[in-house]
């Protein structure tokens, strides 16, 4: 007997049953996917290893799930009234539980947090927030029941908030640039959040490389640490074959990198879409096997180590005791410590950073810029109008290297140490991901993905065994909910009319 189905609200049928399979089959894939990922731990004992079972982590991780998809369905019929009953107690339940050993004691707090379903207090925390979320929209919905946003109306006011952010990111840029600039100098800026800021600024030059490559010439680029790795090993190898100072060595990786993205430009250039995509990716994993099996000259799987550190410009190094030149602390009149070093690398990097970005705003403007983005609109057009599609890839992938290669200098001489295992696929992955998530040539949006990507998760160690899993889920939400990234909205380069021209010319 088929289930009763009423109408809802918005004046559609709600039909019950549907909502039950929809979150069966929600509940089907969470445990396929939780089976394995969060059934079974290894775990070191002596003598060998030993499998713990978690099988309570799984049947509760698809309890939520199946009661996630409810309360998203729900809100998606315009039912808010059962989510906006339920979230409410059960997040100040939930909020009292965690702060328990605060609230009643360490004894009180632990018995009570026996209860909750996952033993990770940041994976109770992110459950938390889910069910504020949940609440919070239901309440937006309850409130605005007549009014039903279809998914052109949805994709048109984060156009409009992406354009609001893109024109205030002309204040907000200058502003994060100060915030850069005074960091090292704050009272909480530590060693360790020293290296946390180069790092997401390492990877934010390469998604401003790669935007080049993808946001801007619309070539799908799937092998981007090739030229990363060409980069840093042409730095390596110079820096510890033929001493050359990391100032020289810079422009030679950069230099490197770019040829490498020319030659796999020549391959790629009738290729479009997927077809691209699969070369790139293949050139890619070629550069790392050549890395790997080429022991004579890049020391194979073993590595290069004993990569010098760049001194101050030449002019000073960082360390204690010179014995031909100056120190960086005695230069100055300071105090030996080792952090110096370490806020130096910072700046150079911040540098390097601001050296991509303000090339890139600046070209495109000019006749190659525009060029790429015709190539990105529309390929056959492009050629209609004259503008060779050969040489804008070339370029495109040349300059795009090119900025790769001096990021994986920097690597190379910050970390001391690389091997082919630094330069996989899934560096790619990543760097392609920034570009996504913050909208394809959307300068500010890759900044903000950087944060998100690379910057949180070293705040949340404590769940590597989840990251990738939130990471493909969090691509796999982006592209059903916003295709072309956060930030995706291109203001026009080029403007025909001037803004009051352009008002008489419409209809």
């Amino acid at each position: 007997m088929a289930a009763k189905t009423s109408a809802s609200p918005a004046g559609r049928p709600f039909d019950r049953q549907a909502m039950l399979k929809e979150a069966g089959a929600t509940g089907l894939v969470i445990f396929a996917l939780a089976f394995g990922l969060l059934g079974f731990r290894t775990l070191d004992v002596p003598g060998g290893i030993d499998i713990q079972y978690r099988f309570g982590d799984v049947a509760a991780a698809v309890a939520i799930g199946i009661v996630g998809r409810i309360a998203l369905i729900l809100l998606r019929e315009r039912r808010p009234l059962p989510v906006l009953l339920t979230a409410p107690p059960l997040a100040v339940v939930l909020l009292v539980v965690l702060l328990s050993k605060f609230l009643f004691g360490p004894e009180t707090g632990a018995e009570l947090m026996r209860f909750l379903p996952f033993e990770s207090l940041v994976v109770m925390w992110a459950i938390l927030i889910v069910i504020v979320v949940l609440g919070l929209r239901a309440a937006r919905v309850h409130t605005h029941m007549t009014s039903v946003m279809t998914a052109e109306e949805r994709d048109a006011r984060m156009d409009r908030i992406g354009a609001k952010v893109q024109r205030a990111a002309r204040l907000l840029g200058p502003l994060l640039l100060g915030i850069a600039v005074v960091f090292p100098f704050l009272p909480f800026a530590d060693r360790r959040l020293l290296d946390i800021g180069i790092l997401v600024v390492t990877y934010i030059m390469l998604g401003w490389g790669l935007n080049i490559v993808v946001g801007l010439a619309g070539l799908l680029d799937l092998g981007y640490v090739a030229f990363y790795a060409v980069g840093a090993y042409s730095f390596a190898l110079l820096a510890t074959g033929l001493d050359v100072s990391f100032w020289v060595a810079l422009p030679f990786a950069g230099l490197m990198a770019a040829t490498a993205g020319v030659l796999l430009g020549f391959p790629v250039l009738r290729l479009r879409g997927d077809y691209l995509a699969i070369v790139t990716l293949g050139f890619g994993e070629m550069i790392r096997i050549i890395l790997l099996n080429w022991y004579e000259f890049t020391n194979g799987p073993d590595g290069i180590s004993g990569i010098p550190r760049p001194s101050f410009f030449g002019l000073a190094l960082f360390k204690r005791n010179v014995a031909d030149g100056h120190a960086f602390h005695e230069l100055f009149g300071l105090e030996f410590t080792p952090i110096h070093r370490i806020i130096f690398l910072f700046y150079l990097i911040l540098a390097l950073a601001l050296v991509v970005n303000i090339f890139t705003m600046r070209i495109r403007k000019l006749p190659v810029g525009r060029a790429w983005e015709a190539l990105r609109e529309d390929e056959t057009a492009c050629r209609s109008l004259g503008i060779n599609p050969r040489n804008t890839k070339l370029t495109a992938f040349g300059i795009g290297a090119m900025f790769g290669g001096f990021a994986g200098s920097f690597f190379a001489t910050r970390q001391g140490f690389i091997s082919p295992e630094s330069f996989t696929f899934i560096e790619s992955a990543v760097i392609l991901a920034i570009v996504v998530l913050g909208g394809f040539g959307s300068q500010i949006g890759v900044v903000i993905a950087a944060i998100l990507l690379i910057g949180l998760p070293e705040f949340f160690r404590e769940l590597q065994q989840y990251r990738m899993l939130a990471f493909g889920m969090a691509m796999v939400l982006i592209m059903i909910w916003r295709p072309a990234g956060l930030l995706a909205h291109r203001e026009p380069t080029i403007r025909l009319f001037g803004k009051g021209r352009a008002k008489e010319a419409e209809p």
